[in-house]
């Protein structure tokens, strides 16, 4: 996955230069990024504070390794059952 030039302290930022009356137009000109990824930040980080975007992310982090956990311990399961139903 590409890495984002903007930490989501920046982001957080320039979403609340939006909130303040900034057009959208404008701050995506000014921080020289597209519409579509103004409005995907919006719609992620919308109303959070760094606090919040940081939680998220390390959840997201606990989530993913979890998924992962779970793959592996449902391919040992298959693997055993795979076993056990084969006549020696």
């Amino acid at each position: 996955m590409k890495r984002s030039r903007f930490s989501e302290e920046q982001i957080i930022g320039i979403l609340k230069e939006h909130q303040a009356g900034l057009g959208a137009k404008e701050l995506c000109r000014k921080h020289n990024i597209s519409d579509a990824t103004f409005y995907k930040w919006r719609s992620r980080y919308g109303g959070m504070e760094v606090s919040d975007a940081r939680r998220l992310k390390a959840l997201e982090a606990e989530n993913a390794k979890l998924k992962k956990m779970l793959a592996e311990q449902m391919l040992d399961v298959a693997t055993l059952k795979e076993m056990l139903g084969k006549n020696f």
